[in-house]
């Protein structure tokens, strides 16, 4: 039985995420002076738009208007989306970032810059670049040699052929863009 209000909350909400569509990766209540913010994240494969997180936004602030799990008093609600340099905890958020650039803190000890190719249930296929006109290399990191791991923001990508890709501007979209999908409403 769940005895802090975080997990009280993450059992009333989870369900009514999920009918969404989506996954509930965070929920957090933190004072601001004299208010309270619940802050929700949520994402899911393909992303969260703004629609999904306005209707989520909406389910969720009804779901709370009807129950006290905020008690007494007011509050605000931000529903947002995890942002360009999310923090990888589960086993979904690696197979999320296949193709992105991610800085591994190794449980060894040292970090590993490198680009996810594959995942499956042991760990990671990964490219490490090459260094000083080097090529880069393949390499394999299982599951339980990484302690952390955050995907990086890559500005001006090279296609394969080494060419500057037109069509990824920044490696991230307007998805992964926690202040632009982030939704607040007044409880």
């Amino acid at each position: 039985m769940s005895t802090t209000q975080s997990e009280r909350l993450r059992e009333l909400l989870e369900p009514l995420v999920a009918s969404q569509g989506l996954d509930l990766e965070e929920i957090a209540v933190d004072s601001v002076g004299r208010k309270r913010v619940l802050s929700v994240v949520v994402d899911s494969d393909s992303g969260a738009d703004l629609d999904q997180i306005a209707d989520v936004s909406r389910a969720l602030s009804a779901k709370l208007d009807e129950t006290d799990a905020m008690g007494e008093g007011e509050y605000t609600l931000e529903v947002g989306t995890p942002g360009a340099e999310r923090a990888l905890t589960e086993h979904r958020h690696y197979v999320r970032a296949v193709d992105r650039l991610v800085r591994f803190q190794l449980t060894e000890g040292g970090e590993l810059v490198a680009r996810i190719l594959t995942v499956d249930d042991e760990g990671l296929d990964l490219e490490v670049p090459g260094v000083k006109g080097r090529k880069a290399t393949a390499r394999r990191l299982p599951f339980g040699d990484i302690d952390k791991a955050r995907v990086q923001v890559e500005f001006n990508r090279r296609d394969k052929s080494g060419k500057h890709d037109p069509n990824e501007h920044d490696e991230h979209d307007e998805n992964d863009e926690n202040d632009e999908n982030e939704m607040e409403e007044e409880a």
